[in-house]
């Protein structure tokens, strides 16, 4: 990048797309992706006028949809899974027999409990809400329970996986990315964690009491359970890709490789068991589930899936590229930094300054993968200068990002989660507290100390050095 602007100009880029996407959203409730794109369009009309190089521009563009590109073709094959999975009768026979086993008491804190499990184990929250999120999704529905309830929960039970897992990536990249060893880095955010899981998990058993109060409507689960059973051959060995998929993501098998194998298994399901043709099943393929069963209720379980329902978030997410991308090449989060480190003089106000930058920096990229590779070395000599352990610097990092990720509607994590459940982001973030309450008890902690590791052990030399790799 030849040029970037002042820190002045810088400000005023970022409050304006900040104030388009904020009046656009939320006021007139228009189409996210049309606002990200508007907003964007004026951040690169302003920049060019300012002297920024169009070719700059369109690096960082670039640059930023290729990051992306894994993640929409894994978003991709998850609506071709969830296609194959349904025609095959895979997500069907999970219905049946959760609906046979599961009670609406105590559904939300199981499906919470279980996700967590998977996701701790497996080290993906994507691998668990596009399989089991999706079964529980379907079984909720039987029971009466709103999509947003169970939305919450599956959030919530993935995002804590993949925060405490040693296997996650996001728990890897937070960690190495400023030379904190995982082990203490896990230990460590278990102070922001914790509590908002347990509050989570208490809301759920809340929640359930609300349904253990009512009568189970009997009439309605037979009439699902008979019409899944006419429909489908609900034989045992249709459960094989699931367990199958399950079985590679605890094997840490790369992931798009591994839906491929759950997309083929279900498709020669489809063939041997439910006797559908190849037209049938690429349909399914493409469009997802949509033959009628004549009973409204199980084709609203039932009509998933499939690459068409996937394209919506697939052009949400090059939205926001096209909406952040301008601002990093314009150098404004460069000028936020260069401010914090410059003004940033108390650890209390380092450590605000550094999370809010960092969310700020994340709800305008939509992906922690950037925010991590970029702020961590640079946030990190801060820390040093103030001897506090880097673990605080990975912790926030890991709270602003990863946990708060499902709830930024454009972000990567929450464009899938919304296409994945088809529960729309603002429907179960009240359902989801952990992802911002880890926040909440950030906050606290840096005000009040608790929680904050100090370290007497970083030198002068080692700090310099630092700061020296680093740029600050």
């Amino acid at each position: 990048m030849e040029k970037s602007l002042s820190g002045l100009k810088a400000a005023v880029l970022l409050m304006i797309s900040f104030f388009i996407v904020l009046f656009g959203i939320i006021l007139t409730k228009a189409p996210t992706p049309i606002v990200l794109m508007a907003a964007g369009a004026v951040v690169i009309a302003l920049s060019l006028i300012w002297g920024v190089k169009w070719e700059d521009i369109e690096k960082d563009l670039l640059d930023s949809l290729r990051s992306m590109f894994i993640p929409i073709l894994i978003l991709l094959s998850v609506g071709m899974l969830i296609g194959a999975w349904m025609i095959s009768g895979t997500i069907p026979v999970m219905i049946y027999y959760g609906l046979l086993i599961l009670k609406p008491s105590f559904f939300l804190i199981v499906t919470a409990i279980v996700c967590s499990i998977m996701s701790v184990m497996a080290g993906t929250s994507w691998g668990t809400i596009g399989t089991l999120g999706v079964a529980f999704m379907a079984v909720s529905a039987g029971l009466g329970i709103p999509p947003a309830y169970t939305a919450g929960a599956i959030v919530v039970g993935a995002m804590f996986g993949d925060k405490m897992s040693p296997l996650s990536d996001t728990t890897v990249m937070a960690s190495g990315v400023i030379n904190v060893k995982i082990v203490d880095h896990i230990k460590h955010m278990l102070y922001t964690t914790i509590p908002g899981y347990l509050i989570s998990l208490l809301l759920y058993s809340v929640l359930g009491f609300q349904f253990g109060s009512q009568t189970l409507n009997t009439e309605k689960v037979a009439v699902i359970l008979s019409t899944l059973g006419q429909t489908f051959n609900l034989n045992p060995v249709i459960m094989l890709p699931p367990i199958v998929v399950l079985f590679l993501i605890f094997r840490r098998k790369p992931v798009l490789p591994v839906f491929g194998v759950g997309i083929f298994m279900g498709c020669l399901l489809a063939l041997l068991f439910q006797d559908r043709s190849m037209l049938q099943i690429a349909e399914a393929l493409n469009s997802g589930y949509t033959d009628s069963t004549n009973i409204p209720m199980v084709d609203d379980m039932l009509h998933q899936g499939g690459l068409s329902g996937m394209l919506d978030t697939m052009v949400l997410l090059i939205a926001a590229a096209i909406f952040g991308s301008p601002l990093r090449t314009a150098g404004v989060f460069q000028t936020i930094v260069e401010t914090v480190t410059r003004f940033a003089r108390q650890a209390k106000t380092m450590m605000t300054s550094a999370l809010s930058l960092h969310a700020i920096f994340f709800m305008v990229t939509g992906s922690y993968y950037v925010t991590f590779a970029v702020l961590g070395p640079i946030l990190a000599p801060l820390y040093d200068r103030h001897k506090l352990d880097r673990k605080n610097l990975s912790r926030t990092m890991e709270d602003t990002g990863t946990t708060f990720a499902p709830i930024i509607p454009w972000g990567v994590t929450g464009a899938y989660i919304a296409g994945t459940l088809n529960t729309p982001t603002v429907d179960y973030i009240l359902f989801a507290p952990m992802t911002y309450l880890g926040i909440v008890f950030a906050v606290i902690y840096i005000f009040t100390g608790i929680g904050i590791a100090k370290t007497e052990t970083t030198s002068k030399a080692a700090i310099k050095k630092s700061e020296t790799t680093t740029g600050v």
